[in-house]
């Protein structure tokens, strides 16, 4: 292609940082903004790996838009709530538009946000919000949705409970759950970047595992058994979110306790799981849960 060109904004956090690496791999021009506050430490790293690097404020639209001239194609990687997710990244957005770059990718990266009922989960709801913001655009939009990351598996989200080698699940212990890897993710999304036209969406899922299927990957990885718990249905998950939102003081974290429990109940019920996939697009080797777990999380033991 004539113009391998691709902006980031997110690129100091973890998958900002690995598209990153991956569209230097496939020989491409990174160039990546920076808020003028971000660690010197995390943009020294970008830029010793190749990157360009353009401070700028999220405020200002037309410097932005200065900055993204040239394009060929803008990757949002942005990480945050309301002020950042819909505000920001909105003048990101305004910004591609009036430096007249043809496609761009929001920091949707998540499971399928369409089909979540609104105020049931905050930050999927946040990304539902921009979506509606944009849906009239004249570019070409690609959204990238890619199931829960599967290295929430190691220390973030209880889905596994080592201490007493337990699959928690709430509801059936049968319905199927989308994992995929901030590595595949970040693979995946650099080759779309590059790509001439990529669809409206893009669908992807490193393994796909029902809370049973978790227990007997987890029982493969480690040599020890693990078995399923069920703690409760949907309905008292659901109550359980309320009280915990009710007993916690208001504050500007990204994962309190409650919208933990707010991705449980979406995912545990069903209604985000792909239909089809789009992991065939581009040659990318998938992680499975297994993999993942033996590599990543027993392989001390």
């Amino acid at each position: 292609m004539t113009n391998n060109l691709i902006i980031i904004a997110g690129a100091t956090g973890d998958l900002g940082r690995r598209v990153a690496k991956y569209l230097l791999k496939l020989n491409a021009r990174v160039r990546v903004l920076s808020r003028r506050s971000t660690q010197s430490q995390s943009i020294n790293e970008l830029q010793q790996l190749g990157c360009e690097i353009q401070q700028v404020d999220y405020s200002d639209v037309e410097q932005m838009a200065s900055a993204l001239e040239g394009a060929h194609c803008v990757v949002s990687c942005l990480s945050g709530l309301e002020d950042v997710i819909v505000d920001a990244q909105y003048n990101l957005y305004l910004a591609v538009l009036e430096a007249n770059v043809k496609r761009f990718f929001p920091s949707d990266f998540a499971i399928d946000y369409t089909k979540i009922p609104e105020k049931s989960n905050r930050n999927l709801n946040l990304r539902l919000k921009f979506y509606q913001k944009i849906s009239d655009t004249p570019i070409e939009v690609t959204s990238i949705l890619n199931g829960a990351f599967t290295n929430m598996l190691k220390d973030t989200a209880p889905f596994l409970l080592y201490k007493i080698r337990r699959a928690l699940h709430w509801g059936n212990a049968q319905q199927l759950l989308d994992f995929t890897t901030i590595d595949n993710t970040a693979e995946y999304t650099a080759h779309a970047a590059l790509d001439e036209k990529t669809p409206r969406w893009l669908k992807i899922s490193g393994d796909e595992i029902s809370p049973r299927g978790l227990a007997v990957a987890a029982t493969n990885a480690s040599g020890k058994k693990f078995k399923t718990f069920r703690p409760g249905g949907l309905t008292q998950l659901k109550i359980f979110i309320a009280m915990t939102k009710f007993f916690t003081p208001k504050s500007n974290d990204l994962y309190p306790a409650w919208q933990g429990m707010q991705y449980f109940h979406s995912m545990f019920g069903g209604k985000p799981k792909f239909e089809k996939l789009d992991n065939d697009r581009y040659d990318i080797k998938w992680t499975k849960v297994e993999d993942f777990l033996r590599e990543e999380v027993f392989c001390t033991e």
